[in-house]
């Protein structure tokens, strides 16, 4: 099973990564990082639900992690519909695979939060002003 304290590691790096001085978009443009906010927004959704169903007992901190991700970027309209619609999507497609936690379910929560914390590293890494 995997450590909690590698769980609060990478919830915090991804709020880092959101929160870290990121280079803005121009006005009304999306910013270049944002297919990576989207697969974050994913990757937060996949784990918020497959963490619940393998025992991790750690209630909303994905889905909070997601909340502080929008608050942190403050997308409008679209760009935050297209977010959450990427947690959504994270969320009902292991939902529709997986009703209890097996061997490959625990596989893709390590691959996840590998990819989450590689994503908010490469976004700091290239747009933290």
């Amino acid at each position: 099973m995997i450590d909690n304290r590698l769980i609060r590691v990478i919830a915090l790096s991804i709020v880092v990564a959101a929160t870290g001085g990121l280079a803005r978009a121009a006005e009304g443009g999306p910013p270049p990082y944002q297919a990576d906010l989207q697969r974050l927004a994913e990757i937060l959704g996949a784990l918020h639900y497959l963490r619940g169903i393998c025992g991790a007992n750690e209630g909303q901190i994905w889905r909070n992690e997601m909340q502080a991700l929008i608050d942190a970027e403050a997308p409008p309209g679209e760009r935050r519909d297209r977010m959450v619609a990427s947690f959504n999507r994270g969320y009902r497609g292991f939902q529709q695979t997986y009703r209890s936690c097996t061997p490959a379910a625990d596989l893709a929560i390590r691959r996840y939060l590998d990819e989450g914390a590689r994503i908010s590293r490469d976004i700091t890494a290239r747009y933290a002003n």
